[in-house]
């Protein structure tokens, strides 16, 4: 049988699209955060409800599946027809904490639309990246031109630390001719975009201690150093008068060539009228090819709990974020050995390693990439794809380029730039969810052997 029309194909994923759209608020009801202290039963109800789903959009060969320690994840498969490509689809149903529950104004796992958005933790991050990929295989009622696998992690927000050992157990389950990771987004609402370039990530502990214990500050202060001070002004030494990182040693990468306005990044992020900007050259140059250091947390006495006192010890925690092409252990290397050597007044000083994950740069060319591009711009009326980064860490590309090499990586998503991904109020545009699932239906028809097309 031959591969239907693009026209076809967008028609059949508008007909199944009401049922995948019930499946995602399915997901999301279910609080699957995958972080120690939580209820790690939700994540294994998560995944038994993937399962499901699955096997209802006509997935032959479901499994849930984990190894030692980890957390549950879903391996759907559908053989290839004779020679046919694999296709290798990645998602995650395991989602961030709510946080602060004030901050919402619907409730988080209670899917809710709102024009033209639906509202709930999960539901651009990533279980429409699930729901995405459902819609495609029943577009063509289970039985897509290209052999499928679906691949829906379990403990991708709590920094996949079993997803190495995974791929390598299940290997043979896993691989592919093509991987499309859909756990990112799109360049903005009405234009896709394929992400090709991701930073990495090194995070560590800096803790400070000037005295055995608190004193009075009115008695010793003026000649005592406390801890929380002097944190203070290591910390200070991360950044130039620019704001540009000033860890020596650091890789960057260079010009991106696309542009971002100010206006646009001012809105997005919503920095207040009159902050200025920090850093140089362009805002996606800064955004997605420079490294960028920020001090997350600090454990000291709160403005409540304060007394007149010398702190004695004040820890931080520093995360930074790596340009691609930068070596995540050369980069710990220097900013632990910064940290060690900037902290004054003899100061006693311990750091402490935290998180790696490697930036990743893809090269985008080749047969793959110019179908994938083909189908966005067919899904979004003919706009034209952006080849964009992003300045955020995506560690899980890295281990699956290193564990499938000759396979092509393709990151998509369904995130705008307004999805609030991690934070409060995350929702889904809707109307990019369905280009996105239109989308990835005309790539899996556009694969499919040229006689079959």
């Amino acid at each position: 049988m031959s591969t239907p029309s693009d026209a076809d194909v967008t028609a059949a994923v508008d007909r199944v699209l009401p049922e995948v759209r019930a499946d995602l608020e399915r997901l999301v009801r279910v609080p699957s955060v995958a972080f120690p202290g939580f209820d790690h039963e939700q994540v294994r109800r998560s995944a038994e409800l993937v399962a499901e789903l699955c096997r209802s959009a006509g997935v032959p060969d479901v499994q849930i599946l984990s190894v030692e320690g980890g957390q549950p994840a879903v391996v759907g498969r559908i053989p290839a027809p004779p020679g046919a490509p694999t296709v290798l689809l990645y998602a995650h149903h395991d989602v961030q904490p709510v946080g602060d529950e004030s901050g919402w104004h619907t409730a988080a796992f209670e899917p809710t639309q709102q024009g033209e958005r639906l509202y709930g933790r999960g539901a651009a991050d990533d279980k429409a990246g699930v729901t995405a990929h459902l819609a495609a295989i029943r577009a063509f009622d289970g039985r897509p031109p290209v052999g499928v696998t679906l691949f829906i992690e379990g403990e991708e927000e709590c920094g996949s630390p079993t997803l190495e050992r995974f791929l390598h157990e299940y290997a043979a389950l896993l691989t592919a001719d093509v991987l499309v990771l859909a756990d990112s987004g799109n360049w903005d609402v009405g234009t896709p975009a394929l992400t090709t370039s991701l930073r990495g990530l090194a995070d560590c502990y800096v803790e400070v201690r000037t005295l055995e214990h608190a004193v009075h500050s009115g008695m010793y202060g003026g000649v005592v150093p406390d801890a929380l001070t002097t944190l203070c002004r290591v910390l200070a030494t991360l950044h130039d008068e620019q704001g540009n990182v000033a860890v020596p040693g650091l890789h960057e990468a260079g010009p991106t060539g696309v542009e971002m306005p100010e206006k646009r990044l001012r809105e997005e992020s919503s920095v207040l009228d009159g902050v200025q900007l920090v850093g140089t050259g362009s805002i996606t140059e800064r955004n997605w090819n420079k490294p960028a250091v920020t001090v997350i947390g600090i454990d000291c006495p709160s403005v409540q709990n304060a007394s007149n006192t010398l702190v004695a010890s004040a820890r931080a925690k520093v995360s930074l974020r790596l340009a691609p092409g930068q070596d995540p252990e050369a980069a710990m290397t220097a900013l632990l050995e910064h940290l060690r050597t900037h902290v004054e007044w003899g100061a006693s000083v311990t750091v402490t390693r935290g998180e790696l994950g490697a930036p990743y740069q893809i090269d985008a060319t080749g047969p793959v990439f110019d179908a994938a591009r083909d189908a966005f711009r067919t899904a979004w009326d003919g706009a034209a794809p952006v080849d964009m980064g992003i300045g955020g860490s995506i560690p899980f590309v890295a281990e699956f380029a290193d564990a499938f090499p000759s396979a092509a990586i393709l990151v998509t998503g369904v995130e705008d730039p307004d999805a609030r991904a991690h934070g409060a109020n995350e929702s889904l545009h809707l109307g990019e969810w369905r280009r996105a699932c239109v989308a990835e239906a005309l790539l899996l028809a556009k694969l499919a052997p040229a006689s079959e097309r």
